[in-house]
């Protein structure tokens, strides 16, 4: 047997490097700065209200004061801005650099409806802004993708194709054939999904007419992830949403080099639930407790929270020394 390599140090946004935080704030401080200045260079184009709801059709149906215009949209992106970097990783910067140029656009967006107009009730806001937006996002997140590269990962250990002595395993003889597979939930993620749809739902109808493409952005990625199903066979190790086709994560059996069942904490190890990422490791982290952690032969770790994990590392020991003797 070889000798197996210690998992690799974790890392959370709680000691990401420097660098990694400032280029995660950064687009929210551009965002917020942006939006200020536009604000005083336009003060004396802009009415004392802005309309800053509208109805599906794009007429105004909410107005606020411009100084409180000018908080809100500061806080929001500060708030925001500060949760990210806070649990940031080097392989979600895009996220925050999608997030941050949304909100960012949308408001900016607002302000230039509302210049020179003398009754905000006259303002209109086309669903074509929220594809600007959106266009807009999805630049910024390329550039967050793109200046992950300057943030170096962290080491991990050596290559590593050896399953652990101590390790559990499962009994099966030379010809039988074993499968195992089990669903498990999410009762936040179902509860916070649920709840952004019926947010969305009833957004337009309040006049929140910018909150309905952002709750469900939110909500369908999170109910897929609520609910998945974990099988371990001859293949190796998949987990699929059991409500959509995709997610849908594989290993194969040639690219694990062992398994084994630990207790995870979902916030103080992977920074929240959902699909995740780390240094070195990603995971599909529905709760804290009981994981399925695969190490892979790079060293990369791959973990799913789910019931009866020993069994599945068992079995999957089982099978990559079956493998091996082949």
């Amino acid at each position: 047997m070889n000798p197996v390599a210690p998992p690799a140090p974790l890392r959370s946004g709680l000691h990401a490097p420097l660098r990694l935080r400032v280029l995660t704030a950064l687009p929210f401080v551009l965002a917020a700065g942006t939006h200020l200045l536009l604000l005083a260079l336009w003060s004396d184009r802009l009415p004392d209200r802005l309309a800053t709801h509208f109805t599906l059709a794009g007429e105004p149906d909410g107005f606020t004061g411009r100084t409180a215009f000018a908080a809100a949209g500061t806080v929001a992106l500060l708030v925001l801005g500060a949760a990210w970097t806070l649990f940031t990783q080097r392989a979600a910067l895009w996220g925050a650099w999608l997030t941050a140029g949304l909100l960012g656009t949308l408001l900016c967006l607002l302000l230039g409806d509302n210049l020179d107009v003398t009754d905000p009730a006259a303002v209109s806001f086309p669903l074509g802004g929220l594809a600007v937006a959106a266009g807009a996002g999805a630049v910024l997140a390329l550039a967050g993708h793109a200046l992950s590269r300057l943030v170096p990962p962290e080491d991990g250990p050596a290559h590593d194709t050896g399953v652990d002595p101590e390790a559990p395993r499962l009994d099966l003889g030379s010809g039988e054939v074993a499968g195992w597979s089990r669903a498990t939930a999410s009762a936040p993620l179902t509860a916070l999904g649920l709840l952004l749809l019926a947010v969305g739902a009833v957004a337009p109808l309040l006049g929140g007419l910018l909150l309905l493409p952002l709750a469900v952005l939110l909500a369908v990625p999170g109910l897929a992830l609520a609910r998945v199903r974990v099988s371990v066979d001859r293949h190796g190790l998949t987990v699929r949403s059991t409500l959509t086709p995709r997610p849908r994560v594989h290993v194969p059996l040639a690219d694990i080099a062992g398994a084994d069942a630990r207790d995870v904490h979902a916030l103080r190890e992977f920074g929240g639930w959902g699909y995740r990422f780390r240094a070195r490791r990603t995971g599909v982290i529905l709760r804290s407790g009981e994981a399925l952690v695969v190490r892979r032969g790079d060293g990369r770790e791959f973990a799913v929270t789910v019931p009866d994990a020993r069994t599945a590392a068992a079995l999957l020991n089982t099978l990559v020394e079956r493998r091996g003797r082949l």
